[in-house]
C-alpha cells in the first residue's frame, strides 16, 4: 500500500528545511523548530493539519515582525518548490491578514512555487471587493501561475478549502476574471476556468448555460473550457446544454438501433473488480430527427456508464463514468470495456445488494444489466 501523502512531512524533511532557514537567518533554532512540529499528536495529524503545524512552528522561530519574517522566506523560496511547500502561502494566511498589500505580493510570489489558491480565500472573505480587484489584475499577468490563482482562488466550491458562500449565492464578482481568461494560452489556466464554471453551475445552471451559449464557437480553447466547465450539467443530461453541445436526446433515440451492456461475472465482493462490456449500434439510415447530422457526415455521441450504487438504507444513488465521446458514421458500431472497482474509497463506501448498470447514450438510458455485490467476507450464492 502506498504511503499517505502526509508522510512527506517527516523528520528528514523538517531537518533539511530547518537547515535551509538557518542558512538564511542564523538565529533560527533548528532543534526547537523540529521539536515543536513533532510534538504531541503529530502522528495522528492529517495532511492539512501537519502543514498548519509546520506553519505555526515556523512562525514561532522567525522574527515576530511579519515583513522581516517574509524577507527570510524570500531568501530561500527559490529552493522550496513543489507541493510540500504549501506552508509558504499558508504562512501568509496565518500571519499576514493585517498586512493586505504585503500579503498580496507574497501570495503572487509563492503561488508559482506551490500554490496560493487556499491561502487567498481568507482575504476574499475579509475584504472581498479589494481582493477581487487585485485578482482581476492578476488575470492579466504574464505568469500563468498568477493567472491561474486569479481563477482558482475564487472558485465557490474549491476542494480542500472552505466554500465562499457569497459567491455561491452570487458569482457575479468572479465573471470578469473568467471572461479575461476564457481563451488563455495555458492549459493549466484553462482547466481552472473550467473548474470554476463547473462550481458555479452547481448553484446557477442557467447562468452557466448563458455563458456557454455566448462562448461556444469563439475558438478551440474556449470550446474546450465550455465542454469541461459544463461537465456536471452534461452528467445531469441537462437538455439545453446537451442540445448546445450536439448531444440531443432525440437524436440518440433516432440513431441508436441497438445497445447492450454486459457484466461478467454478474456478482462480485466488495474490494473486487468487475469488467463491463458495452456496445451501441447505429442505424445505417438516419431517421428524420437525424437528417441534419447526416448531412455533416457523422453523429456526435457521448457514451457513459451509469452505476446505481446501493446505499446503507437500501436506496440507490447514481454515479456516471464517461466511456467515450466520438463522431460516428451511420451504421457504425461503438464498443468497448471498462473495469469497475468495488473497493471502498474515502468518497464512496460500497454496500451489498443488487446494483443496476446503465449504458447512457447522450444522457439517455439505452441498455442496462444487473449484478450482485456481496460483502468482502460473504460467500457466493449456492
Amino acid at each position: 500500500m502506498a504511503e499517505p501523502l502526509k508522510a512527506m512531512y517527516n523528520e528528514p524533511f523538517l531537518r533539511q528545511f530547518a537547515a535551509l532557514v538557518h542558512s538564511a537567518w542564523a538565529p533560527f533554532d533548528q532543534e526547537r523548530f523540529v521539536a515543536l512540529v513533532l510534538s504531541g499528536e503529530w502522528e495522528q495529524l492529517e495532511l492539512k493539519a501537519r502543514m498548519r503545524r509546520i506553519t505555526v512552528s515556523l512562525g514561532a522561530g522567525l522574527p515576530a515582525e511579519y515583513s522581516k519574517a517574509l524577507d527570510i522566506l524570500y531568501a530561500i523560496d527559490e529552493r522550496c518548490t513543489g507541493f510540500p511547500y504549501l506552508f509558504f502561502p499558508d504562512f501568509v494566511e496565518v500571519y499576514g491578514m493585517n498586512d493586505w498589500a504585503r500579503s498580496m505580493d507574497a501570495l503572487a510570489r509563492f503561488t508559482g512555487k506551490s500554490s496560493a489558491e487556499f491561502a487567498i480565500r481568507p482575504f476574499i472573505l475579509a475584504e472581498p471587493e479589494k481582493t477581487m480587484a487585485r485578482m482581476l489584475e492578476w488575470a492579466d499577468s504574464e505568469d500563468e501561475h498568477i493567472r491561474r490563482l486569479a481563477s482558482e482562488g475564487c472558485r465557490p466550491r474549491l476542494p480542500w478549502a472552505p466554500a465562499l458562500p457569497a459567491f455561491k449565492r452570487d458569482p457575479a464578482p468572479i465573471l470578469p476574471i473568467l471572461e479575461k481568461l476564457k481563451a488563455d494560452a495555458s492549459l493549466y489556466v484553462r482547466k481552472s476556468v473550467a473548474n470554476n464554471l463547473n462550481d458555479i453551475a452547481k448553484d446557477h445552471p442557467a447562468l452557466v448555460l448563458d455563458i456557454a451559449q455566448r462562448w461556444i464557437g469563439d475558438n478551440e480553447r474556449t470550446n474546450w473550457i465550455v465542454r469541461r466547465g459544463c461537465r456536471s450539467l452534461i452528467k445531469a443530461a441537462d437538455p439545453a446544454i446537451m442540445a448546445l453541445l450536439g448531444y440531443a436526446d432525440e437524436e440518440a433515440a433516432a440513431n441508436v438501433a441497438h445497445a447492450v451492456v454486459d457484466v461478467t461475472p454478474d456478482e462480485a465482493r466488495i474490494g473486487e473488480t468487475t469488467e463491463i462490456r458495452y456496445a451501441a449500434q447505429l442505424n445505417p439510415v438516419a431517421g428524420t430527427a437525424a437528417d441534419q447530422q447526416l448531412e455533416q457526415g457523422a453523429f456526435k455521441l457521448r457514451l457513459e456508464l451509469g452505476v446505481d450504487y446501493v446505499k446503507a438504507n437500501g436506496s440507490v444513488s447514481r454515479k456516471k463514468f464517461l466511456l467515450k465521446e466520438t463522431l460516428a458514421e451511420p451504421g457504425a458500431r461503438i464498443a468497448g470495456a471498462k473495469r469497475l472497482s468495488w473497493a471502498d474509497l474515502t468518497t464512496r463506501k460500497h454496500y451489498p445488494g443488487v446494483h443496476r448498470l446503465w449504458l447512457l447514450v447522450n444522457g439517455r438510458e439505452a441498455a442496462h444489466a444487473e449484478m450482485r455485490l456481496r460483502g468482502a467476507g460473504e460467500g457466493a450464492a449456492p
